[in-house]
């Protein structure tokens, strides 16, 4: 009740200042604050809430019309999400935190900044291998600004809707641009090719022209967010149009610490020792949030359904990502886990751990 009474002066002052938008997503967040311990009143207000709205789409209580449709499947082109209540995990590297709040502190001195008649920034390029964290930075940006997230991947939308792409494209720019919101378009490369690239349709180089352009005029109110996977593949033109463009690497081994500690020791499920999660950052460099992320829910669904080891059922699953054969594997680990481990683990522990005999992690100590 306590995190309820603390959206009250908010809900006040929004209703003596007349805005409609932040009453609504106000009282949406008391709604699923009551829904375990006030049923009975959370359906209450969300009746209110809905008879208010007339029957209007969710899209309306976050302060936009509803999504663009495709004229012929009649299905909507962006995926629309209220980022209030953002709880995921966001473990960021000093320098990759320092741009990300450089470019929040800049919008929220927005007003400044067009008073001194300087852009403010309002557009960012995202690029780096799959599963990093592109996708989680957007979201995280639409929570501390709160903002709704409109969300395009536009490599589906080229297949489902090939030769009208281009008119579905500006469908959904128009929409970004018509109230405040970050607009997402993921796998960008799909349709900022290299104009030079002459395996490309035509219908894709008109495309890139009209980013140019969008790009270029891009409203202040609202934020344009690109992710790619393949920044090799984008017309050199695209580059110089956003603001800023951030790099996304897979984690460094403190960073893989942290992520398999907060994905893997949860309370009253297990708890693994700092030393071992040293060890296995220290074996793994190529796992990327997501991956650590899948591996841990994975063991921690196997601790509680079938009551297994946890560290012996982690090792299994890494085992079977197929980064290393299993020899170079159990080699990686055995010295690993005796330069972090020191003295305080035995040869024999070791094997127990590894499911290989002692003489074999003596023969990988040994070797080179």
């Amino acid at each position: 009740m306590n995190t309820v009474l603390k959206h009250l002066p908010t809900l006040i002052r929004a209703s003596l200042d007349g805005e409609k938008r932040t009453v609504e997503l106000s009282t949406l967040s008391i709604i699923r604050k009551l829904k375990k311990e006030e049923p009975q009143l959370s359906s209450e207000l969300a009746k209110i809430l809905a008879t208010y709205n007339a029957g209007a789409p969710m899209t309306r209580s976050m302060g936009i019309d509803p999504p663009p449709v495709d004229k012929d499947s009649f299905m909507s082109l962006v995926n629309i999400s209220d980022q209030s209540e953002f709880d995921e995990i966001v473990v960021l590297n000093p320098a990759l935190n320092n741009l990300i709040s450089n470019f929040l502190k800049e919008r929220e001195a927005i007003a400044k900044l067009i008073a001194n008649d300087v852009k403010p920034p309002n557009s960012i390029l995202f690029y780096g291998p799959p599963g990093v964290g592109k996708t989680l930075l957007s979201k995280y940006i639409a929570h501390k600004l709160r903002l709704p997230l409109i969300s395009l991947d536009l490599s589906s939308a080229i297949s489902s809707y090939l030769g009208s792409t281009g008119k579905n494209l500006k469908k959904v720019l128009e929409y970004g641009k018509s109230a405040p919101s970050v607009l997402l378009l993921d796998e960008f490369d799909a349709v900022a090719k290299r104009r030079d690239d002459p395996s490309d349709l035509g219908e894709l180089k008109r495309i890139v022209n009209v980013l140019l352009k969008e790009l270029e005029e891009w409203p202040y109110q609202s934020i344009i967010i690109a992710a790619t996977n393949h920044p090799e593949f984008l017309d050199k033109a695209i580059w110089r149009r956003f603001d800023i463009k951030i790099e996304i690497s897979y984690p460094d081994e403190g960073e893989r610490i942290k992520l398999w500690d907060v994905y893997l020791n949860k309370k009253n499920v297990i708890k693994i020792d700092s030393l071992f999660l040293t060890t296995i950052a220290k074996s793994f460099e190529q796992l990327s949030p997501s991956d650590i992320k899948q591996i841990s829910e994975r063991v921690l669904r196997q601790v509680l359904v079938e009551n297994v080891d946890p560290i012996e059922n982690l090792i299994s699953q890494l085992k079977e990502l197929g980064k290393q054969d299993s020899t170079l594997f159990n080699k990686i680990m055995v010295k690993n886990l005796k330069e972090v481990y020191k003295a305080k683990i035995s040869q024999a522990k070791i094997a127990k751990m590894l499911g290989i005999s002692p003489s074999t992690v003596s023969h990988h100590l040994k070797s080179k």
